[in-house]
């Protein structure tokens, strides 16, 4: 095919790290970085609402989000997730990388202030447009999925390909300390300016007005790095692969690389007319993308559904991890930004020792260990780990064992982001062809947004305590922590055997990888290379 023929894009392959990779970097890696934020704060204000909204008096704990309230307030941002990862996904496709880049941050944008700015004083009504706008966040957040892997990994050489895109996707992790650090921060400052009584001594006073502007400020702050970007991002050039291979605009292709690359890129008039006369290629629902690529996005899909199981039911325990080792003391020996406070302090101090540290371990190795060895490594540890914490789950409870919990804790986060949680978002990226490319990576991400509903949720009510008396308030009983924490190891184990469908594309184009370059084979032979003297792209 004129994929691999086409001077722009071997330019591509083979171009030196320059300073476009990492302006292409910080650009859509501020996008993941919002995510992370508006995703996960919503962690740390969830018991604040709770306070605020379904206060009881007379109660000896402190109001709690009912069931189906916390459930929704948690989850309907993975809904709008899943949902905007398929149709951006497609729509990356369809219109461009360029064009949908840019909904999906001012969705993100308008959503985040609306998401703090949730009308109405009474409970339910404060909930539901909390809900309402969480969903549409979570709509512009899963097109930031597909759209930024494509962008960064036809931006990208292929020696380096891995780490630009990992980049990217560590930048979750910034994000998820960013909410932790600027929440220590507001709650800080508003403990100091608003002294209040612990609960147990005053429960009315424990919880000042001013509470209520915590929670908001917090979800409203996600809307700044985002909108710092829109400007950014609409002057970045479409993806020349996109631009030759979909739209089969080659000669706008070598324009818009030749400024990004800095030198003179041949537009190849005798190679537009061959892929202007080419077909489309086969489609997603055809028996030809079956053959070639159905084991692969089975591979993709399953390996992402599974590790987002295990990813996001993991923090179910955490509170109780935080309790345990005396991170958080009991609810009611604390007024209400209190407990905003010590829940984000533990919850920095897990994303700086193991979260972060995991994705840019990625990072550095996926393009010298390769992505399969990588996904293998972090599958086979979290079973390791998982198990260890399960099966003598009773000596972790005890109290002079609660610091090796901890480790045991931190290291299957550790080795979920030097492992799948990084390479699941990589490989999608690289392997499908670049007319269907957004799509797949849409379809596979929403597989993970999948599993991280039933991680979170089915879990949720799983994990519950064996009698019914001991589950929390408004929960059935469940199988225990314990039988949990072996489901989460049977689930990384097969996690495990399912990453042997996923291909290794470590230093391939890709176009090879894709098999694009066998879809249609130019008729005739190639004309020699341009002999015009003037510079061309410089070799890796």
């Amino acid at each position: 095919m004129a994929g691999e023929q086409l001077q722009v894009l071997n330019a591509l392959d083979v171009a030196k790290t320059q300073w476009y990779h990492f302006t292409a970097i910080i650009i859509a890696g501020m996008g993941f970085f919002t995510d992370a934020y508006d995703l996960f704060c919503i962690s740390l204000v969830t018991k604040l609402l709770g306070r605020i909204y379904y206060h009881v008096d007379g109660m000896e704990k402190p109001g709690s989000l009912p069931p189906n309230v916390s459930a929704a307030v948690n989850g309907v941002a993975f809904c709008g997730t899943l949902a905007g990862q398929l149709f951006f996904g497609w729509l990356g496709d369809k219109l461009g990388r360029k064009k949908v880049y840019g909904m999906t941050l001012m969705l993100m944008v308008i959503c985040s202030v609306a998401s703090g700015l949730s009308f109405g004083h009474t409970p339910k009504s404060v909930m539901a447009t909390l809900c309402f706008f969480r969903f549409w966040l979570g709509f512009g957040i899963g097109g930031d999925y597909p759209l930024s892997a494509t962008i960064m990994s036809e931006y990208a050489n292929k020696k380096t390909r891995g780490a630009f895109i990992a980049a990217v996707f560590a930048m979750q992790g910034f994000g998820i300390l960013a909410g932790g650090i600027f929440a220590i921060i507001l709650s800080s400052s508003f403990n100091a300016m608003f002294e209040a009584p612990s609960y147990e001594v005053d429960a009315l006073r424990s919880t000042v007005p001013q509470a209520d502007y915590v929670w908001r400020i917090i979800l409203m702050v996600g809307a700044l790095p985002a909108a710092l970007t829109y400007y950014w991002r609409m002057k970045m050039p479409e993806t020349a692969r996109y631009t030759a291979l979909v739209a089969k605009n080659a000669k706008r292709a070598a324009s818009d690389m030749s400024k990004v690359l800095q030198m003179d890129i041949e537009a190849e008039p005798q190679k537009i007319e061959q892929i202007k006369e080419q077909k489309s290629g086969f489609g997603l629902f055809t028996k030809e993308f079956a053959k070639r690529h159905g084991l692969h996005l089975l591979g993709t899909t399953s390996t992402w559904f599974l590790l987002d199981i295990a990813f996001y039911s993991q923090n179910l325990f955490q509170k109780d991890i935080f309790s345990a080792i005396g991170w958080i003391p009991s609810a009611k020996s604390m007024n209400a930004i209190d407990e905003v406070y010590r829940i984000a302090r533990a919850q920095t101090l897990i994303a700086l020792c193991s979260t972060v540290p995991g994705y840019w371990f990625t990072v550095a190795f996926i393009d010298k260990m390769g992505r399969f060895a990588i996904q293998l490594m972090g599958f086979f540890f979290m079973t390791v780990f998982m198990f260890a914490l399960a099966i003598p789950y009773d000596h972790w409870t005890h109290k002079d064992n609660r610091i090796g919990f901890v480790i045991m804790y931190s290291l299957t986060f550790f080795f979920a982001n030097f492992g799948p949680n990084a390479t699941t978002f990589v490989v999608p990226a690289e392997i499908f062809p670049a007319r269907l490319r957004s799509t797949c990576h849409g379809i596979s991400a929403a597989s993970g947004k999948l599993g991280a509903i039933v991680g979170a949720f089915g879990f949720l009510y799983l994990a519950q305590n064996q009698d019914k008396a001991k589950a929390d308030a408004g929960y059935p009983a469940g199988i225990g922590v314990k039988n949990s924490l072996i489901v989460l190891g049977v689930v990384n184990a097969l996690g495990f055997l399912f990453t042997f469908l996923v291909p290794e594309s470590k230093g391939k184009s890709l176009e090879e990888m894709s098999g694009e370059n066998e879809d249609n084979e130019p008729q005739g032979e190639a004309e020699p290379p341009s002999s015009s003297g003037r510079r061309t792209a410089p070799v890796a």
